[in-house]
């Protein structure tokens, strides 16, 4: 049995959290390993494509985005994933993702 991951993002300077939204994650294995260089798309709640990001090292990613609904979905040679997540007010939403081959 694996621990959850611990999340250490930094938010840039300026970033008033009180007033942004943001969601933040990792990419995970389903053994609970991170997954750096996967690539994390963020859909709106159309399915719409909005933006994508390259996860780091450690399987780290984040979007800043408005409230509302979201899926975040990671692909990598290992194997895809996604997840929903719906923050409806400011701050950081956390959301793992975990991949299956």
């Amino acid at each position: 049995m694996s621990a959850a991951p611990t999340h250490t993002h930094t938010i840039p300077a300026g970033v008033d959290l009180d007033r942004e939204t943001a969601i933040s994650g990792k990419v995970v294995t389903g053994d609970g390993q991170p997954v750096g260089g996967a690539f994390v798309r963020l859909l709106d709640g159309t399915g719409t494509f909005t933006a994508e990001i390259v996860a780091s090292g450690a399987g780290d990613f984040r979007f800043f985005v408005a409230p509302g609904d979201w899926t975040v979905r990671a692909l990598s040679p290992i194997g895809t994933g996604a997840a929903s997540v719906k923050p409806t007010t400011s701050g950081i939403h956390t959301v793992d993702i975990t991949l299956t081959a």
